[in-house]
């Protein structure tokens, strides 16, 4: 059946930024079928029809970089550095089982739905031994809350023996991590345009993974036909020990590899210098953009202004929860617009650069922005409606400045595939209370033996 979303500000993100008040939204099965300004035709066959005066409509959000399975252990190592915190968490992680990421997937995916997010990029690379099915385990939880998933078969090879940072019991085998993310493919990849799941290829980061795993992970990703993802330049300590072991930048490294491409996109990304933005701008390579993780972990605050002005396709990333305890994607688009401001000064990023990232630009960086990311006839229907005619948003004029200035609005309608995921700012399809007790439990379990600190 037709939906019709009615007398709304609408935003649409496309490349001619256009912006109806009012507008309107007919969404038919799984596509927009029209968008406009004015009062909404309405389709002579049987339809829903939806009153949104006093909301905005948008694309809804990709998050272009998570690890879900750290739901389950936040609030730790709160004044640590990223390698100090991930020392402390390794030995609590390599508890984990394909249960408890379910668990924590669910969690954390129903918090990016209340929060606009319709398409996630998971990049999962801990496989502790007998722990199960980490993948499957993902796309059950994103099918039970309706969300569309890129999941990112990661691994790490490289334990301390051979001067990584994880233990080595956190390891695999490099012939095993590539059948791995063989397996993963095979068993979840999906490339038809309406599809919800697909499968990236992940090597964790340079500082846990070989560079045999990196070179042969980006052959077979090619061989495959997905995308690639890791993490790249996130901290000076990186960059001093790509200089110290490698003799050169953290970019250099990725190119030396076979990891940068319009097939590629990196997280973080913070710490590089103006040729390695030339040569991600040259490549057509995108970055993940993690404000609040940046600054939780103190990492830095990455050249947005930057990346944007040479051309690089910009998404924006809520990053593992276990350092962004908040998780929820629409408040990256204000994080990202501040520390943008704080670096560069009040001209730096805009309100509607911020939307941009969180909608084409990450649609850009997974690939998919001929499918999703704006509001246009035949792109599939992942829209978000908010809320902005209560006290929190009265007065500001502008629908964009006030999602992306003021506070966090609800959603009065989530739809990915034109089906509601969010419905008057309640899960549409899960329970919320039981995937809190579901999550209690498996946080128990996982952290009785030795909770770090």
């Amino acid at each position: 059946m037709k939906m019709v979303i009615d007398r709304a500000a609408v935003a649409t993100v496309d490349d001619d930024g256009s912006e109806y008040s009012p507008g309107y939204v007919i969404i038919d099965g799984h596509r927009i079928a029209d968008v406009g300004p004015g009062a909404a035709p309405r389709p002579a066959e049987p339809h829903t029809y939806l009153d949104a005066s006093g909301c905005l409509i948008s694309p809804g959000f990709v998050n272009t970089h998570h690890h879900l399975f750290q739901w389950a252990t936040r609030g730790f190592a709160q004044n640590a550095t990223l390698f100090e915190w991930l020392t402390a968490l390794y030995p609590v992680w390599s508890r984990l089982d394909a249960e408890i990421t379910a668990a924590a997937a669910t969690a954390g995916l129903s918090r990016l739905a209340l929060t606009g997010c319709t398409t996630a990029a998971d990049h999962h690379y801990l496989f502790p031994a007998d722990g199960g099915d980490h993948i499957t385990a993902l796309a059950g939880s994103a099918g039970r809350v309706g969300l569309r998933l890129h999941a990112v078969r990661g691994a790490m090879d490289r334990g301390q023996s051979k001067g990584g940072l994880p233990p080595d019991s956190m390891v695999e085998d490099t012939e095993k991590a590539l059948t791995g993310m063989r397996d993963a493919v095979t068993a979840h990849h999906d490339p038809r345009p309406e599809s919800l799941v697909r499968i990236g290829l992940g090597p964790c980061a340079p500082f846990s993974v070989s560079r045999e795993l990196m070179t042969r992970s980006a052959v077979l990703a090619r061989e495959l036909g997905v995308r690639l993802h890791t993490h790249l330049a996130e901290t000076t300590d990186e960059e001093e020990r790509c200089l110290a072991e490698f003799g050169c930048t953290p970019v250099q490294y990725a190119e030396q590899l076979g990891w940068l491409g319009g097939d590629v996109w990196l997280a973080h990304a913070v710490h590089l210098d103006l040729g390695s933005v030339k040569r991600l701008a040259a490549t057509a390579t995108g970055v993940a953009h993690c404000p609040t993780s940046n600054g939780r972990l103190g990492a830095g605050i990455a050249p947005v202004r930057d990346l944007l002005a040479a051309g690089v396709p910009v998404g924006l990333g809520v990053d593992g929860s276990a350092s962004n305890e908040s998780a929820g994607l629409i408040e990256e688009l204000r994080q990202a617009l501040l520390i943008a401001r704080l670096q560069d000064g009040p001209a730096a990023l805009d309100v509607r650069q911020s939307l941009w990232m969180a909608t084409m630009g990450g649609a850009r960086c997974l690939g998919r922005d001929n499918e999703l990311g704006s509001l246009e006839r035949g792109k599939l229907a992942d829209i978000a409606v908010w809320r902005l005619d209560g006290l929190a948003h009265a007065g500001i004029g502008d629908a964009v400045a006030a999602l992306v200035l003021g506070p966090a609005p609800e959603l009065k309608l989530l739809t990915v595939n034109g089906e509601p995921v969010v419905t008057d700012g309640q899960l549409s399809r899960v329970d919320i209370e039981e995937v809190a007790r579901e999550h209690r439990i498996a946080c128990r379990r996982l952290l009785a033996a030795d909770p770090p600190r």
